[in-house]
């Protein structure tokens, strides 16, 4: 690997001192840590991986670290961020995690981004740095991040984690492939788990941040083998690790532009919500039970819909329906019933819903998808021999 950063000015004795487990490494010495005195790197987020990533790479001597993210420390996120404390609750996490690498190094330069990155933010703060490291919680800034740093040319280290499982992987598109390359398309937002609802070992962020911080000495000072075209994912219950290897896709288009990555991603903003009417699980429910007509149109996919579904459903995937097909026509008798648009839990039908009444169609979605259905006691089918659907296990922080 070539250095990514040029070597900044000689080290003075007490950094010399500061150093010298480090400066003594194989391949190491003082030119290594004179470029990464010289670097400046952004990381995403403060919390479960930017809160481990960060004092790491403090300690490690990177000259400049930009952190960026617009949250507050919380009581529950004290198991797992270990930079925040007690003393930190309601505090920004940036301000939490600024008083941290102060602490373990007055000299370092912290630039504080209090706010969430976007399309519009992110292609300028992105040129006071070096390189990227993503440790954010959702799809959207994973794409963003993904995207814009291919627009710079700048790589990007990007971890994830999601209760006992972490994953690691480097994008640079001059050098190898990208996240987009691994995941071209983003999983149904209504099947995204959080930490929130799917729980996170803490032994997990400070893991898998460990290893996102040793990408970026590796990529600043040249040595070893980055994870490019590979991604790395650990097991805390089984204390294994296996690889995955990826290429660069030929036939994925090379990015022009940023675009609103939560409409990419199937999350509907707050003012696109008001836009279509929901119909409630309970709602529904009453309508069954008294058998008045409605129509039911299920807008995921197959291997879903044989895993448990909606009795007397039509299935239309959104897909279908983004490359312009619409329901059938009503059979007899069901000409004038209520039309509800129904997934997993709602962003994929909310989507439909607005498309299909853009087309001229009197639709609703059902407010908490299937999952709320059920959770009111509505029946389900399931076909016999269909496996059980798991959520993605690469979410969040």
């Amino acid at each position: 690997m070539i250095p990514l950063v040029e070597p900044g000015p000689a080290l003075e004795p007490e950094r010399i001192t500061r150093y010298s487990r480090q400066l003594m490494l194989p391949g190491f010495g003082e030119d290594a840590q004179r470029r990464l005195g010289a670097a400046r790197v952004l990381v995403i987020g403060a919390g479960g991986l930017g809160s481990a990533i960060v004092p790491v790479l403090a300690g490690s001597g990177i000259g400049t670290i930009g952190v960026a993210d617009d949250d507050v420390v919380e009581l529950s996120n004290l198991h797992r961020q270990l930079s925040h404390g007690v003393g930190d609750i309601g505090r920004p996490k940036v301000d939490s995690l600024a008083d941290t690498v102060r602490a373990i190094d007055p000299d370092r330069e912290l630039i504080i981004h209090r706010e969430r990155l976007t399309s519009q933010n992110l292609p300028a703060i992105l040129e006071q740095y070096d390189l990227i490291v993503d440790g954010s919680d959702n799809f959207p800034t994973r794409y963003l991040a993904n995207d814009a740093a291919e627009l710079a040319g700048k790589p990007l280290v990007w971890g994830s984690i999601l209760r006992f499982h972490g994953q690691v992987g480097v994008a640079w598109r001059d050098h190898g492939p990208t996240f987009r390359d691994l995941f071209p398309s983003p999983p149904p937002a209504d099947e995204t788990l959080s930490c929130e609802l799917g729980g996170v070992l803490p032994s997990l962020c400070t893991a898998i941040g460990s290893l996102m911080a040793a990408e970026v000495v590796k990529l600043v000072v040249g040595i070893g083998e980055p994870l490019l075209g590979r991604v790395l994912f650990y097991d805390a219950l089984t204390s294994r690790t296996r690889e995955i290897a990826y290429a660069a896709d030929d036939a994925h288009a090379p990015v022009t532009e940023l675009i609103d990555y939560e409409q990419f991603c199937g999350i509907p903003s707050d003012s696109a919500a008001d836009d279509v009417e929901a119909t409630s699980a309970a709602e529904l429910l009453q309508w069954r039970r008294e058998r008045r007509p409605v129509r039911l149109i299920d807008v995921r996919e197959p291997h879903e819909a044989r895993a448990r579904r909606i009795p007397g459903g039509e299935l239309l995937p959104m897909g279908r329906l983004d490359e312009g097909e619409s329901p059938a026509a009503a059979p007899d008798g069901a000409q004038d019933a209520p039309i509800v648009i129904y997934c997993e839990r709602d962003p994929r039908s909310r989507r439909a819903a607005r498309t299909l009444t853009e087309r001229g169609f009197r639709v609703t979605y059902l407010s908490g998808g299937i999952q709320a259905f059920v959770a009111v006691g509505g029946d389900v089918v399931q076909d016999a021999a269909s496996p059980e659907i798991t959520p993605t296990e690469m979410v969040s922080s």
